[in-house]
């Protein structure tokens, strides 16, 4: 030992918790990623899967959106189904596959999940968001279907394995 004091310092808990936090924040800074829900709903009933029309971009795809700070991806796919097209679940949604949207960003994923056991309380009505959301018989889809929402149509009722691209 050379008989050095040490400096005065955070204790080691305090030093760890403030190093932790500021690395967090340098890492979202620099590292910012993005995680999205989206759900095949499916009445299996009719033979129908709803799809959404969005007003501020082309085609139709699942219905969902962004998970918020401090929510769950049930708790975000949950509030998107309801604000999109007036669904409420009825039982837990399936996490079906994980997928990474570059077309949107370098850090943006999707969480696809099916839902199975839901209710419609009324049709949505168009607003600032959603121009329409339908649903539509499996064998007569709409022009203008997503190219993402097409491929993960073509794993969930074909049974294909899931593209780990969007």
């Amino acid at each position: 030992m050379t008989g050095k004091v040490p400096p005065k310092s955070l204790p080691a808990s305090g030093f760890s918790r403030l190093r932790n936090r500021l690395f967090h924040l340098w890492f979202v800074l620099r590292r910012p990623m993005t995680l999205g829900v989206r759900a095949v709903v499916c009445d299996e009933e009719t033979g129908t899967v709803l799809l959404v029309r969005q007003t501020y971009v082309p085609g139709w795809h699942l219905p969902g959106g962004g998970v918020e700070p401090g929510e769950t991806m049930e708790a975000a796919l949950i509030r998107e189904l309801a604000e999109e097209a007036n669904i409420e679940l009825l039982e837990p949604a399936q996490l079906v596959s994980l997928h990474w949207n570059s077309a949107m960003s370098r850090r943006d994923h999707i969480a696809l999940f099916q839902v199975r056991a839901f209710r419609q309380s009324a049709i949505k009505k168009p607003d600032m968001e959603i121009a329409e959301a339908r649903f539509f018989a499996l064998d007569a889809l709409p022009a203008g279907l997503s190219a993402g929402t097409a491929r993960r149509m073509d794993e969930v009722f074909s049974q294909l394995p899931a593209n780990g691209h969007w």
